[in-house]
């Protein structure tokens, strides 16, 4: 059988939900206040994944504008029954302090790539949801309760409540069915029902250092539930020297053979502790031991390799590193803060084998601003592309980005001066506060097309542009690339790093920037566990 090394989905995947529909997997991840929303990869092997067209595509299924940095889609869960896809997913509109704003759908599509429905709106109580579909064919929703109130818990137990597909509403009373374990924290809920019993999966702990994923369960669905003997099921918590960090809130699947696997999310620091890639997804053998489920390797550390079912070789096409912007529409793994990809942002149809990117608000803008990214996914990356852009003033901006958040970011970028018509900057951000690391100018009036490039090998990032794209000059010196990180966020974050471009026009006038193509390559990590 495969040995497959974990992270399965590396790079910004967290919170996975693992369905499995006939002979394919499905994952669903956060996405946070990335657009379009709920990001699915798809297997059939267990080995090799790819990127699926995006759940949430459109703008009536979502606003996410205003959002605040990690705000927006938390912890999707995806789920089949009955000859459709459904997904439910929570749009988190405010998350800081004492109260959570957050709002709890549905949507539903008979094919995996859509188109899913206008979402059903289902509840406010907190987030988290989840659909669990009875062997009786009734249908009842969980998610974990916030609770504001000074004194009390605020992850105040997981509620259940049964949902009533006809009515398109949840219906019935409301249960308190679980309030976690000492481990405090208890949200992220699964339902599952083996032989007779009711499993209920959760995270607990907290999404860094001492997560854990813990098992409970109940004859009857309303509780109440016994936690796991020697739990949890999985975590790290213990041991800062394991390679995957943060293991906990996950998901179970069973395969076609009888045999189960759980999803998790993780992480893999840098030796600062400083996550730059985000919230990993990985994949562990599950064993039942006298009724409960363990990790198959008998301890509650998470694996470094999974032992995939014994299932026929699917790979996928690769990627391409360079995009020519020649296609239609963008593939599946581009994205944008909080705005649709749309023809008022970005186009490939105004100049044929470039990219339009219609300059909007600032790059801090949390509502309309043009920026298209793309995640990192390894520790040694290189980032390139060619743009020409012919400011008219101060305010109109355009280049290439390493993108965390509108707090957190890196910006080499073209404009205008008082003594140049078009000039190359360096801008940085770090938890809100925006500098100019560099403050040479490099002017760059004779140059119609410019060529821009940042590298990040680790915990640090370089930059350099060029003239003719064969020779290439440094901007500066090195900078922090582990500032973009969900750990040095404020006040915590939970995405991971992007690269991508951007052209912001603050004036309102829209001016344009064209960008011919963008390369993204990974050079080979020096070692898997993140350190030098």
């Amino acid at each position: 059988m495969p040995i497959v090394p974990n992270p399965v989905l590396r790079g910004f995947h967290p919170d996975p939900s693992i369905v499995r529909v006939g002979d394919d997997y499905y994952i669903a991840t956060s996405t946070f206040e990335w657009w379009p929303g709920v990001a699915i990869a798809h297997s059939r092997d267990l080995v090799h994944w790819r990127t699926v067209r995006p759940a949430i595509t459109r703008a009536s299924q979502l606003d996410l504008r205003g959002r605040p940095n990690s705000g927006g889609v938390w912890a999707p869960a995806l789920s089949h029954a009955d000859g459709l896809f459904h997904l439910i997913y929570t749009d988190v509109r405010g998350w800081t302090g004492e109260f959570k704003d957050v709002r709890n759908y549905l949507v539903t599509a008979s094919d995996i790539e859509g188109p899913w429905s206008e979402p059903i709106h289902l509840n406010n109580s907190g987030f988290d949801p989840s659909l669990f579909h009875d062997v009786d064919g009734r249908k009842w929703l969980v998610n974990m309760v916030w609770d504001h109130r000074p004194g009390h818990n605020s992850f105040g137990g997981i509620l259940l409540q049964e949902y009533d597909p006809s009515a398109r509403a949840l219906v019935g009373p409301i249960h308190n069915i679980f309030r976690g374990t000492p481990l405090g924290l208890v949200e992220g809920p699964h339902l599952y029902h083996v032989d007779g019993w009711y499993y209920l999966l959760v995270a607990e702990g907290g999404t860094f250092a001492t997560h854990a994923a813990t098992v409970a369960r109940s004859r009857r669905i309303e509780g109440p539930y016994q936690p796991m003997p020697d739990g949890p099921l999985l975590t790290s918590a213990h041991d800062p020297s394991l390679r995957l960090q943060s293991a906990g809130h996950g998901s179970l699947v069973q395969h076609a053979d009888g045999s189960w696997s759980l999803a998790h999310l993780c992480r893999r620091p840098l030796p600062n502790g400083r996550s730059i890639l985000g919230r990993e997804t990985a994949l562990q053998d599950i064993a039942w031991v006298d009724g409960w489920p363990r990790l198959a390797h008998g301890t509650r550390t998470p694996a470094d390799h999974f032992t995939a079912p014994d299932l026929p070789p699917h790979p996928w096409p690769a990627v391409p590193e360079r995009d020519d912007f020649d296609a239609p529409r963008l593939g599946p793994h581009w994205q944008s803060p909080r705005a649709p990809i749309d023809e008022a942002m970005a186009s490939l149809t105004a100049r044929p084998g470039y990219l339009r990117l219609y300059g909007r608000e600032s790059i801090v803008s949390r509502f309309e601003q043009s920026l298209v990214a793309r995640r990192q996914q390894a520790f040694r990356i290189e980032a390139t592309t060619c743009v020409e852009f012919s400011p008219e003033d101060f305010q109109q901006i355009a280049g290439l980005v390493a993108f965390y958040s509108t707090d957190s970011f890196y910006y080499l970028f073209l404009s205008r001066t008082g003594h140049s018509r078009r000039c190359l900057g360096l801008m940085r951000c770090e938890r809100g506060q925006v500098t100019w690391p560099v403050e040479k100018e490099y002017p760059l009036d004779d140059c119609e097309r410019v060529y821009l490039r940042l590298a990040i090998d680790y915990d640090r990032i370089r930059f350099a542009y060029s003239r003719d794209g064969e020779l290439w000059s440094a901007v500066g010196w090195e900078h922090d690339a582990s500032i973009l990180a969900d750990e040095h966020a404020v006040p915590c974050g939970f995405t991971g790093n992007f690269v991508g471009i951007a052209c912001q026009d603050i004036s309102g006038r829209r001016l344009h920037a064209d960008f011919d193509w963008f390369e993204y390559r990974e050079l080979g990590d020096a070692a898997e566990s993140g350190t030098k």
